[in-house]
């Protein structure tokens, strides 16, 4: 759990208020309060601010938010690299100091990609922690982020510019959310196995759509595991 969801969390109970009291002055579902609390969702700046204001205090966790811009920023960008033109040069020291955090970090944190449905273009990417030499179960080379590039799935609660925590996978796996490819696009689905042999793929881009496919004619490129949506 987070710093802010301890913060929400804690706020809402000296307040004597529910999930469901909160989630109503915000318009969200009771849900997504629990999850927020739970760590398993993030919400935005526009967000913290509204909680910030139903209470009266401030729950900006900005001294965490600086911490993880640091660690970013010394994780992806050590120093000692060749200085641009528009760049000074670092210090030795400084180039010391930096190596020995990178070390550091590179056994505790990694950088997973944020990729769109090709696989070929890195967006960004997202510090994640490694623990037994894994992130959150998943061996460390198997681990992604997936940006939605449509709304296909929005009656899912899946929008276009959000972002799907997953990974990869070659066999279909019943009642699960897939990044796949069928005839030469790719998309996110529900999938459900009917049988041996065929699949139900199933979109909600308002409304819900099926189709029934054979197994041998859908590649299966990554499980989601979770979204991380913005409000």
């Amino acid at each position: 759990m987070s710093r802010v969801a301890e913060k929400i969390k804690s706020l809402r109970l000296e307040a004597g208020m529910s999930q469901k009291a909160l989630a109503k002055k915000l318009g969200v579902a009771e849900s997504f309060i629990n999850d927020v609390e739970l760590g398993r969702k993030i919400i935005n700046e526009n967000m913290i601010k509204r909680i910030s204001k139903i209470f009266n205090k401030d729950i900006n966790d900005i001294s965490m938010s600086v911490e993880v811009e640091s660690m970013e920023d010394i994780y992806n960008n050590p120093a000692g690299r060749t200085p641009s033109k528009k760049q000074e040069a670092v210090p030795k020291k400084a180039v010391e100091i930096s190596d020995a955090w990178s070390g550091a970090l590179a056994s505790v944190l990694k950088s997973v990609p944020v990729y769109d449905y090709s696989l070929n273009k890195v967006l960004s990417t997202k510090l994640m922690p490694i623990e037994n030499n894994k992130i959150e179960g998943y061996s460390q080379d198997k681990v992604l982020y997936i940006e939605i590039m449509d709304d296909d799935m929005i009656g899912f609660r899946m929008a276009k510019g959000d972002r799907a925590f997953a990974h990869y996978i070659n066999e279909p796996e019943n009642n699960t959310f897939c990044l796949i490819e069928r005839h030469g696009e790719r998309m996110i689905r529900q999938i459900k196995k009917l049988d041996s042999s065929k699949l139900l793929l199933i979109s909600n881009k308002g409304s819900v759509r099926t189709e029934t496919v054979f197994i041998k004619d859908v590649k299966i490129i990554a499980r989601l595991d979770r979204v991380e949506f913005k409000l």
